[in-house]
Formats: C-alpha cells, sequence, structure tokens
C-alpha cells in the first residue's frame, strides 16, 4: 500500500508499540516509534513521574510531523496524541492522516504499565497514567478515526485495521 500515514495512538499501556510494528511489518511501511524522539528533558521529567506539558510536547510533535512527511510512501507512527490540538499539529504534516484510537480502561492500562516498569522495560511510571487519562480528549468522532478496544488480540487489532482502511 503507498500513500499510508497512521498514527496509532492512546494513553500508555494501550498497546501502540506492537500495533504499530505489526502494521509497518503488514503495510511495508516503517515504523516510526514516537519515544524515541522525546528530547532528553522529556525523558528526565517522565521518568521522575513529571507529566509533561503542551510546551514540552510541541517540539516533540513538530519532530514526528517532520518524520511522517519525510516518508512519502507513507509511515506508522505511535504516538499518544492524546489531544486533539496534537493531532491537530500531525494532521497539518500530512493531511489525510489517519489515527487509531486504542481504547482502554484505566485500571488495565495501570497494571499493564506497572508489570512493564517492573520489568525494567520501560522509563514511563505508572503514576503518570492518571495524568494522561485526565489530559485524553477522546478522538473519536473526528474524521479519519478508527477506535479499537486495546484489550483485543494483536491479530483481530490488525484486521480491523486493514478492514478499516480502503484498499490499495
Amino acid at each position: 500500500m503507498n500513500g499510508l500515514w497512521l498514527v496509532v495512538m492512546g494513553v500508555s499501556g494501550c498497546g501502540k508499540s506492537s500495533l504499530g510494528a505489526a502494521l509497518a511489518v503488514g503495510f511495508g511501511l516503517p515504523l516510526i516509534e514516537g519515544d524515541d524522539y522525546h528530547p532528553p528533558a522529556n525523558v528526565e521529567k517522565m521518568s521522575r513521574g513529571i507529566a509533561l506539558t503542551d510546551a514540552d510536547r510541541a517540539g516533540w510533535l513538530a519532530t514526528l510531523g517532520q518524520k511522517l512527511a519525510a516518508a512519502p510512501q507513507g509511515a506508522v507512527l505511535t504516538c499518544s496524541a492524546l489531544k486533539r490540538s496534537y493531532r491537530e499539529q500531525l494532521r497539518a504534516a500530512v493531511p489525510g492522516l489517519r489515527f487509531v484510537f486504542m481504547e482502554i480502561e484505566r485500571a488495565e492500562s495501570e497494571r499493564r504499565v506497572a508489570a512493564r516498569a517492573g520489568a525494567g522495560e520501560h522509563t514511563f511510571p505508572a503514576s503518570l497514567v492518571a495524568n494522561q487519562f485526565a489530559t485524553l480528549e477522546s478522538p473519536v468522532g473526528e474524521p479519519g478515526v478508527l477506535a479499537v478496544d486495546a484489550t483485543e488480540p494483536l491479530g483481530v487489532l490488525v484486521g480491523q485495521v486493514k478492514a478499516w482502511l480502503p484498499a490499495g
């Protein structure tokens, strides 16, 4: 498929990285792991349990928009994209950008993030999950958005996304 730009979004612990990687492989597109582009100051804040502000995210979102726009065949981006203004910033970089919103209950997100932190896999503390839910502005109803249940098996989620996208 050519010309597909897709953001897999949601709060921490919803499974963005797993679904994003599967979609990137499935569509033969590059994967842009949004967390890899946080500046060191953001990583430090999050690792200390301090929530990021809009100002903290502005440069990060600009970088992600540039990465998407620099992929002429398309790309899959994993990014929390919690607020509509963040999604609009990404849409401005790549018109026609689509979002897969991974919906998850707060308790399940907290459980997953705590398990990840306990395994030493992530620097994002479970204490910040509540802030992400408080910040989240649901994208349901915005154009180009598919909401999926983040607790479904990965293969089911990939199938739902493929069925939603136009054949190409």
